[in-house]
């Protein structure tokens, strides 16, 4: 199993169908697990997709309409109920604070104070591993982005060639020079990893901000472009116009969700066609249960291989 995947628990909009359930997505990232946007249902979606409160390090809510938060109570009791020891940061929109705490303290149950919170405000904030940016909705909505810190690539021709080896190698990554020999001698920049979430949103620079060189950008496209004035007016996005985010962006891996339940999986072709007038990148349309794998660190042009058009399995 890949240690960086997106888990989707859910991928619809407002009203969740039979087929899909309100949003829920869990990213695993390096032993951490970052549930964004858990909407009705969630726990149980979890069930489903074999995971647990455990797996849960981080809540984060875009939003306080209902599609995105009512599975709010059902995550912080089952936190509760399974008695998770690790702690959880709940990062979401400070002008809603009254709703967490609602949703939070919902009903009676044995509490957990495993939970700190972390609102966010202002057009950018981070909690680090997060950086959140304030969008363009009807009430104020914030997209994240996990963000690994640039790291360096070590070349073993160009350590050989220096006679560079074994405990040395580790001195020369730690003290950015060993013998006389620099770092950036024997080394190439290796970008970090990143992924990016994006709710409800009208096109606006901070999407561009959020996207910009993502490997995974999940992205609201609730509506097709014949809808386009319908969803600039409820602060959405269109399929044409998430694939134009990513095309401009350059996003390695394109994923789909948050469909209004006016579209059922017949109506996929006709969103993977208007993504396609702009970005020719990898393309998921995301359907409960999946995991999608982030992909695979960029590498110098001689060790590309070419990628398998297989990015999506169910959970197990």
């Amino acid at each position: 199993m890949s240690s960086r995947e997106l888990v989707v628990l859910g991928t619809s909009s407002a009203v969740p169908t039979r087929h899909r359930n309100h949003n829920g997505y869990l990213l695993r990232w390096d032993g951490q697990g970052f549930l964004f946007d858990p909407g009705e249902g969630t726990q149980r979606q979890m069930t489903y997709a074999g995971v647990s409160a455990n797996d849960v390090h981080w809540i984060c809510v875009t939003h306080f309409h209902g599609d995105h938060c009512l599975g709010v109570p059902g995550i912080v009791q089952r936190i509760a109920r399974d008695k998770v020891r690790h702690r959880v940061r709940a990062v979401f929109p400070a002008s809603g604070g009254t709703y967490w705490d609602r949703l939070r303290h919902a009903t009676a149950f044995a509490d957990t104070d495993v939970i700190s919170e972390h609102p966010v405000s202002g057009e950018v904030a981070e909690v680090a591993p997060i950086v959140a940016r304030r969008l363009s909705h009807p009430v104020e909505s914030y997209g994240y982005r996990v963000q690994e810190p640039p790291g360096r690539r070590m070349l073993p021709e160009k350590l050989a060639a220096h006679g560079i080896r074994g405990p040395e190698v580790g001195e020369l990554q730690r003290n950015g020079s060993v013998r006389g020999v620099t770092l950036a001698e024997c080394s190439v920049p290796k970008p970090g990893q990143s992924v990016a979430f994006v709710m409800d949103t009208r096109l606006c620079d901070a999407v561009f901000e959020l996207a910009s060189g993502a490997d995974l950008l999940v992205i609201e496209s609730t509506f097709l472009s014949p809808e386009a004035s319908l969803a600039k007016e409820y602060g959405h996005l269109t399929a044409e116009q998430a694939g134009q985010v990513a095309a401009q962006s350059g996003v390695r891996r394109l994923v789909l969700t948050h469909f209004s339940e006016r579209y059922g999986f017949d109506d996929e072709p006709a969103f993977t066609e208007e993504v396609r007038r702009h970005f020719d990148g990898e393309v998921v349309l995301a359907r409960d249960l999946m995991r999608i794998p982030v992909p695979k660190r960029r590498h110098a042009p001689s060790l590309h291989r070419p990628r398998s058009q297989d990015t999506q399995q169910p959970a197990k």
